[in-house]
């Protein structure tokens, strides 16, 4: 009740400034659809209550770029010397190794000590970071090389077609991989000896993708039916979005949690970015033909987002 009262304050400040701005047709048109009721007197009310937030996210927009914003990127800095980085002929192979048919997945575990690839043969390989590097390594810079032992520690045949998605627990040494065989397993790669998934959630459509929320409580899995999926890790139960107008209207094709654990993300052959709120389970915005329409395979977001928005905002009109 209280956020319907809200939503018909706002919408009369939106036509009490257009009339205070002159715009008069615009105002009759939007109180028609609104259907706001007593007519709006002109005021420029809405421009003072914008500028007083503004100053109110000011010292949160100086906080964030301060050393918060040391880990995101800032599109806008112009190094005065050129990067130190090799060039790309310059990069060396520090170890190599092969699945039966072609890779389709990989990831980092969030230590950087494993790295897992999964194949179209169904297979898993997990290696150790540090045997690749000692591989490589001249003898002159580690004599002991050969005693670090091979670098695949383990390859898992536990699913039956294409490993489509591989992520790792941000907090356990749990790694989840998704397939086209219409499940998700879960394996305890703590233990040296596992070879099966300890876990597994079923789905009736291959999976293309998913993600962990950051806390480890819940998987968000996207699969080729457009319905995004919520799963509970520890007690297996899925959640869909209760609003069906609200969902994909093809295949997700990825899907990726904010760093706050506010929000979640998804893309689909649809071509549409959708964003999501955690607590409710609904959608709260959509990019319409992100790509010109083209499919989304990829989302990532950033650490610095919010102090992107400000800017952004106060460099370029906003029209209702």
């Amino acid at each position: 009740r209280n956020l319907l009262k809200n939503r018909e304050l706002l919408y009369r400040l939106i036509i009490s400034q257009f009339l205070y701005d002159g715009l008069e047709k615009i105002a009759k048109e939007v109180q028609m659809i609104v259907k706001a009721d007593p007519d709006c007197a002109p005021s420029e009310q809405l421009l003072h209550f914008m500028i007083a937030g503004m100053q109110l996210e000011k010292p949160f927009e100086e906080k964030s770029l301060g050393d918060d914003a040391s880990g995101g990127i800032d599109l806008e800095f112009e190094p005065e010397a050129s990067g130190m980085a090799p060039e790309p002929a310059c990069y060396e192979t520090a170890y190599v190794t092969s699945h039966k048919q072609s890779c389709r997945s990989g990831a980092f575990s969030h230590d950087g000590q494993l790295v897992a690839t999964g194949s179209v043969d169904a297979s898993i390989k997990i290696l150790d970071v540090d045997r690749m590097l000692a591989k490589s390594a001249p003898e002159e810079m580690d004599p002991g090389r050969e005693q670090h032992g091979h670098p695949v520690i383990r390859t898992l045949y536990d699913h039956t077609d294409e490993v489509s998605h591989l992520e790792f627990h941000p907090k356990e040494y749990i790694l989840a991989s998704a397939s086209r065989d219409c499940s998700v397993k879960l394996f305890d790669i703590a233990k040296p000896s596992v070879k099966k998934a300890h876990k597994i959630f079923s789905d009736c459509e291959p999976v293309t993708c998913m993600a962990f929320h950051p806390s480890g409580d819940s998987m968000a899995i996207g699969t080729e039916h457009p319905v995004l999926r919520i799963f509970d890790v520890n007690t297996s139960q899925c959640f869909v979005s209760a609003i069906a107008s609200q969902q994909h209207k093809a295949s997700v094709m990825c899907v990726k949690y904010s760093p706050t654990a506010k929000f979640y993300a998804s893309g689909s052959k649809d071509g549409c970015i959708k964003l999501w709120d955690v607590v409710s389970g609904r959608c709260i915005n959509t990019y319409q033909d992100a790509h010109s329409g083209a499919e989304i395979c990829s989302l990532q977001f950033t650490k610095n987002i919010y102090t992107r928005v400000v800017q952004i905002w106060k460099n370029f009109p906003v029209y209702v």
